[in-house]
């Protein structure tokens, strides 16, 4: 099994397919690789597609510290270097869509594109904040496994395919505890506003609603060319209950945005 190792942590990759574009995939809060199933078996057929475990997930390490957006956006590029992924398009999912926002803002001349799966609140309202943390704090608690749970069945919401799921909850489910509350505690603490404004490569936000803290007119008031696109009938895990819908929004994406770029064709 592939993976890349630095100071005693280890994480878990998969690559598949072959093509001058490289796509690098990151799973959202407590996922692993395959809730990109459907992802990779599509843009394999044209592209170099990479999948990972972050750090506390899956068959990667489980340290007992660095789950804040930043020190996952630098797994992201300490990754590429060890396995030799140049200028990659990044796309994440939930948590996992945040983390390439941050990536862009602390490694600028890694990524190609950024592409978020109805990611987290990039530029919160002060009540989105106050729900995370409290979120944490409930998760930190004598209740945390039955807070855990009720946040992920809500989550995987009622329209997905009940195997489907099964799997995204028990996948959430067997990080263990104190991991899932540092990430949430991440995600509250994050300055995802000050990275957007940062982030000088063309991004796509495919939502499954427009949540207040993701609202385009907040997102854009950071970066004016965010680009959108929504998804319907579905639920938060967008990108594997309806990838007949999001695949071709990427794929227009790549080929409007991404492949016509001066960075691409001096690749």
């Amino acid at each position: 099994m592939p993976y890349a190792e630095r100071q005693g942590i280890r994480l878990y990759y998969e690559r598949r397919g072959a093509g001058d574009l490289e796509l690098l995939f990151v799973p959202g809060w407590c996922c692993d690789h395959t809730v990109f199933v459907p992802q990779v078996e599509h843009f394999a057929q044209t592209c170099t597609v990479t999948t990972l475990d972050p750090r506390g997930c899956g068959r990667s390490s489980a340290p007992a510290d660095g789950y804040d957006i930043a020190t996952l956006a630098d797994d992201l590029a300490w990754l590429c270097d060890e396995v030799g992924i140049e200028h990659p398009v990044v796309l994440g999912h939930s948590l996992g869509g945040m983390v390439p926002v941050e990536l862009a803002a602390r490694h600028p001349q890694l990524p190609r594109a950024i592409v978020g799966f109805d990611p987290g609140p990039i530029h919160p309202t002060a009540a989105t904040r106050s729900i995370y943390a409290g979120l944490a704090e409930a998760l930190a608690g004598p209740s945390g496994e039955h807070a855990r749970r009720a946040f992920v069945e809500a989550a995987a919401g009622p329209t997905l395919e009940e195997s489907l799921r099964r799997h995204v909850i028990e996948t959430m489910c067997a990080v263990p505890l104190p991991i899932a509350t540092a990430m949430i505690r991440g995600v509250a603490a994050w300055a995802g506003y000050a990275a957007l404004a940062l982030c000088n490569v063309p991004v796509l936000v495919l939502l499954s609603q427009p949540p207040e803290s993701n609202d385009p007119a907040r997102l854009r008031d950071a970066k004016p060319d965010v680009q959108f696109g929504m998804t319907f009938g579905v639920g938060h895990f967008n990108h594997l209950e309806a990838p007949d819908q999001v695949n071709p929004m990427v794929d227009r994406f790549l080929e409007s945005v991404v492949q016509k770029s001066p960075l691409f064709a001096n690749a």
